[in-house]
């Protein structure tokens, strides 16, 4: 590990024209030192001989197929040198002082594992997040969430964690928390395995911190909706918009994460909110999307695999 250094490890696959802007404004930081490590999923755009010819400096990990979020994030973090990592989505632009602002509010405090910029959408006013919580639904949430932005969240706090889509992580913290080599759970693929790393970071001990004064631009969805619903009111919901294999992905995500992580009584004091969710996701499966059943019910290996891994947080954990 390199003190001081920051690795950025970008997931791209065949988005060329997010990543040429996502890479242009890690470029500009003002932050030094920096490296950046690229994962091409399985792109068949010639983005890794163009990546080649224009940005000549980057390492690049080409798979010769998309092996989804957690896997990718992985394979950068193994080979990533920096004190700070900095994991991105493709679809995510950069203001030119974000990496320095977020190294110096980690350096507050040594039980900061993890610190949240303002992630506001392309229109530059409206939150994408300013910090991820639990919620009571067993859900990740996104505080500030499609919210306009009038400045309401400009005080640097303690939060719970970070959005996956720009997590940036003390490389002590990954070390400490990871089951096996995983950092990010790779049974997981995409959906709530940044809730999982920082609902076990917070057990192992870290803290998660938010600096306003770090502002990024996240497209939200703009590399994995591919469905526009054809009913009017799914048209609410991001989930109706996923492919059958993420919407599959990230049923089975839930009950993994709350299996790995959570306790019988928390469970049991939010189960209200946890079952009006439960109501609303099954339904959805049951009138419009029947095949999704099965394919929660072909994940069930899944949730005994998560069995074996909570032993093993349950083990190491220090707080409740």
């Amino acid at each position: 590990m390199v003190k001081d250094l920051a690795s950025v490890v970008i997931v791209s696959c065949n988005r060329k024209d997010y990543l040429e802007q996502c890479l242009n404004s890690v470029q500009a930081q003002v932050y030094s030192p920096l490296e950046i490590i690229l994962v091409n999923n399985c792109s068949d755009d010639n983005a890794v001989n163009w990546l080649k010819q224009n940005h000549p400096d980057i390492e690049i990990i080409a798979n010769k197929e998309n092996m989804l979020f957690c896997v990718a994030h992985n394979q950068g973090i193994r080979v990533a040198r920096g004190e700070y990592i900095l994991c991105l989505n493709d679809d995510v632009i950069l203001e030119k002082n974000f990496v320095q602002e977020l190294v110096k509010n980690a350096g507050k405090d040594n039980s900061i594992g993890m610190v949240s910029g303002k992630i506001l959408r392309f229109d530059k006013k409206t939150i994408d997040s300013t910090g991820l919580f639990l919620s009571r639904s067993r859900r990740p949430y996104e505080r500030g969430f499609n919210q306009i932005d009038k400045r309401q969240y400009e005080k640097t706090e303690y939060i719970f964690g970070v959005s996956g889509a720009v997590g940036f992580y003390r490389r002590d913290m990954l070390e400490d928390i990871k089951i096996g080599d995983d950092y990010f759970d790779s049974d997981y693929g995409i959906f709530y395995d940044d809730l999982d790393l920082c609902w076990r970071a917070n057990r192992f001990g870290w803290k998660g911190y938010y600096a306003p004064g770090a502002i990024a631009y996240h497209l939200r969805g703009g590399t994995v909706k591919e469905n526009n619903p054809r009913i009017s009111f799914l048209k609410r919901y991001n989930f109706a918009y996923l492919p059958l294999n993420l919407q599959a992905h990230l049923m089975k995500n839930r009950y993994m994460t709350i299996i790995k992580n959570d306790s019988l009584r928390a469970l049991i004091l939010n189960i209200s909110p946890v079952a009006w969710y439960e109501i609303k996701l099954w339904s959805y499966a049951l009138f419009f999307k029947p095949r999704l059943i099965w394919e929660t019910i072909k994940n069930a290996q899944y949730f005994l695999k998560a069995l074996g891994k909570r032993k093993s947080i349950q083990e190491r954990k220090t707080l409740v």
